[in-house]
């Protein structure tokens, strides 16, 4: 297991501060997402098929071959299934930190030694011209934990799969250029839904996942000056609808006196369709 420290790299001057990402999927079926800025090109999770991840970046116009490296959040199925395949076929590096990869280990299949690395909680890692910051989150898998990318004075932070949003968190996260927030489940579809009883007091559960409104009442504390884009994402397909979330945030956020569609703008991200690239 490779432990990569922080080495940053000098550029020209005359290279500019891109930063790109798009969600390429979002929800129970499978999460990945993809960052780019003018020397690297990562991908954060691959719980779908490689086949699937593929056709997700020709949407976008990219590239597997072009992606530098994986960063893992956590290790359930919905976010690493195929980031074993990736790596293997592409020879990718994939980061996580070391109790995820305890579990993730057996789940993914044989990785070269050099492609193992390790990216521990609250670090911050440099990877080219970007850096990355990890953070823990609330949530039932053994270390969870989520990154926001940094380059010049622009920030793409990353929050889902968590029960809530700490104290913390709202204060070292505020005031990003974007989000992408959890709005997994409308409370009272999921009360009354088909899910045993102890499956909803999971999701419903510090350790589960915010609902609309909670991830509504966290971007309050989290949106500044600098805010331009709010993602929706993780939505659940049995629990709530595409409607339903955008409802709360944007009610929410207006009864805060916050100027949606002014002075930014809100988005839904989809399991099987990419979001355009939003450049910062």
């Amino acid at each position: 297991m490779l432990n990569i420290s922080q080495e940053k790299i000098k550029y020209k001057e005359t290279d500019c501060d891109s930063l790109q990402f798009s969600i390429l999927a979002s929800g129970s079926s499978g999460n990945c997402t993809y960052i780019e800025s003018d020397h690297q090109r990562l991908l954060v999770d691959a719980g779908l098929s490689g086949k699937k991840v593929e056709a997700l970046l020709k949407q976008i116009g990219r590239n597997l071959a072009d992606i530098d490296a994986i960063l893992v959040t956590h290790e359930h199925k919905d976010h690493i299934h195929g980031v074993g395949v990736l790596s293997r076929k592409y020879n990718l590096p994939i980061y996580a930190n070391a109790r995820t990869w305890s579990l993730m280990d057996q789940m993914i299949g044989k990785i070269d030694p050099d492609n193992r690395r390790l990216f521990e909680a609250e670090q911050m890692l440099t990877f080219g011209d970007l850096d990355v910051l990890s953070y823990e989150v609330s949530h039932d898998a053994i270390q969870p934990q989520f990154y926001a990318f940094q380059k010049a004075d622009k920030q793409f932070v990353m929050l889902t799969d968590t029960g809530y949003v700490s104290e913390k968190l709202r204060s070292d996260l505020k005031n990003a250029s974007a989000y992408l927030i959890e709005s997994n489940h409308e409370i009272e579809m999921l009360r009354s839904g088909r899910y045993p009883w102890s499956l909803k007091q999971r999701i419903l559960s510090d350790k589960g996942h915010l609902s609309n409104v909670d991830g509504a009442l966290a971007m309050v504390d989290l949106i500044g000056d600098k805010t331009k884009s709010i993602y929706l994402g993780h939505l659940s397909r049995d629990n709530n609808t595409k409607e339903l979330a955008m409802e709360a945030m944007r009610q929410t956020l207006s009864q805060e006196d916050f100027a949606v569609d002014e002075a930014f703008h809100v988005y839904m991200t989809d399991p099987i369709k990419a979001t355009a690239l939003n450049r910062l």
